[in-house]
């Protein structure tokens, strides 16, 4: 539950992820949050705050998360001076524009079925590329912020969640999927 930044505060750190997961959310003036992304191991925090100086949403962690805090100045340094980690920042950047992308064509063409399984086998691909289990992880975030993230009601997260497994689609055991 710690969290790392909050949005509109100045632009300090860039986060690594080293194990565990965070959600990155925004807050609306009349309180509402809105959850923009769930971010795992191998995953860089902060980076939508290198053009406007501030950090743009809040990231909390989800689980117990190890990460490594790196000085906004000297990050932006080092890219500077190692091409090779430049590019590896765009690289990220563009996968990043890419997954919200997938997620804006989810969001508004798609059945509640369709934004769960596509958000399960989006996960698994992103666990994959890290080289973890694609076919058996914990799934950090509540039910209340995955429906929040993909515009559908908790209880209907539930409903779908217990579909898959009743068709043999997906097996659970608590957040174990």
């Amino acid at each position: 539950g710690e969290l790392f930044f909050r949005q509109g505060k100045r632009f300090d750190y860039v986060y690594a992820i080293r194990s565990g997961s965070v959600k990155s959310y925004l807050c609306t003036e009349d309180g509402r949050t809105q959850i923009t992304g769930f971010h795992i191991a191998g995953d860089l925090l902060g980076l939508g705050a290198l053009a406007a100086r501030e950090y743009s949403c809040e990231a909390k962690a989800l689980e117990t998360t190890s990460v490594c805090m790196m000085d906004a100045a000297q990050f932006e340094q080092l890219a500077k001076e190692v091409p090779s980690l430049q590019y590896q920042m765009l690289t990220i950047m563009s996968e990043q524009i890419r997954r919200d992308e997938e997620l804006m064509l989810l969001l508004g063409k798609r059945s509640a079925e369709e934004k769960l399984a596509a958000y399960l086998l989006g996960l698994s691909r992103r666990y994959a590329s890290r080289n973890y289990s694609p076919t058996e992880f914990h799934l950090s975030m509540s039910r209340s912020d995955i429906g929040n993230y993909l515009g559908i009601a908790e209880e209907t997260v539930c409903r779908v969640l217990t579909r898959f497994r009743d068709e043999k689609l997906i097996t659970t055991h608590r957040r174990h999927t």
